[in-house]
């Protein structure tokens, strides 16, 4: 019992010790988002007689034009979240419930896309957003659908296999008896199968909305204008244009942060439960 006892602890103080190692640099970002740049520069963020700057708040929107950013994250990220995870959802229960003819390559297929570094797509991406612009007349560079197309290309592979595992845990025997009944495979897909699913979509949508709203490399080198440009280039932007304003950077990167954090706590139930369902099986 005593051993007991003291493993339990051993492993309690080792979780708390990785939560506040985790939460010491967002402590810290919003710590100096409300001081004054002198003090950032001199190290004096903990001087608790120090006023509160929140008049740093106001300076980002007014200097920045932040909202301006984060219009377009929250545009680019949430048709890419609703595209991605469609063509997820469709793609993974295909695989998990079909066997047809290359569906073995089409799974090997996918795995392969999530072992090469995405940078290397960067020349031929470019090229071919300029080669249809050119010759189709249809604009990717610098629009919103030119990355809304790389970020839905990039992000379901990997939400295939988060939807998969899923589909793969939930009975075959529930579609069957409701096709017994009278439904069509595709009525017990929308009846059955999704409303079961659902922890699994919210995981797989949280997922990608994450990765999409801090995606840097490719939002950075594929447009030039402030009226495209997400939250991330507007931050990376900021720190060159005010190289000294550590306390405007800081407050930045807290608000660019508050969606983050709304959507995974909002979602933390389903996004564990569908994660833990998806790795039973499969």
């Amino acid at each position: 019992m005593n051993k007991r006892k003291t493993n339990a602890l051993l492993l309690n103080s080792l979780t708390w010790a990785v939560v506040v190692l985790s939460l010491l640099p967002i402590f810290w970002m919003v710590l100096s988002s409300l001081r004054n740049y002198s003090d950032i520069a001199d190290g004096d963020q903990l001087d608790a007689g120090l006023p509160l700057q929140w008049q740093n708040y106001i300076d980002m929107w007014v200097n920045v034009d932040f909202f301006n950013f984060f219009k377009n994250s929250l545009i680019v990220c949430s048709i890419t979240t609703l595209l991605a995870t469609l063509s997820a959802t469709c793609a993974a229960y295909a695989l998990a419930r079909f066997r047809f003819r290359g569906s073995n390559t089409v799974s090997v297929g996918i795995t392969v896309t999530q072992v090469i570094p995405g940078m290397l797509f960067f020349l031929p991406l470019y090229m071919l957003y300029r080669q249809v612009g050119e010759s189709w007349g249809i604009p990717m560079l610098d629009t919103y659908h030119g990355l809304i197309f790389l970020y839905v290309a990039l992000f379901t592979p990997a939400s295939i296999w988060i939807m998969r595992g899923f589909f793969i845990s939930i009975p075959r025997e529930l579609e069957d008896a409701a096709i017994i009944d009278g439904c069509s495979r595709f009525g017990a897909f929308v009846r059955i199968v999704l409303p079961i699913s659902a922890p699994g979509i919210i995981a797989t949508a949280t997922f990608i909305f994450l990765l999409a709203w801090d995606e840097l490399f490719f939002a950075w080198t594929l447009t030039s204008s402030s009226s495209v440009q997400t939250i991330p280039v507007g931050i990376r932007l900021f720190i060159g244009q005010y190289q000294h304003r550590y306390d405007l950077m800081m407050a930045a990167a807290t608000v660019s942060t508050v969606p983050v954090l709304i959507a995974f706590f909002a979602c933390q139930r389903f996004f564990i439960k569908g994660l833990a369902a998806g790795a039973v099986k499969g």
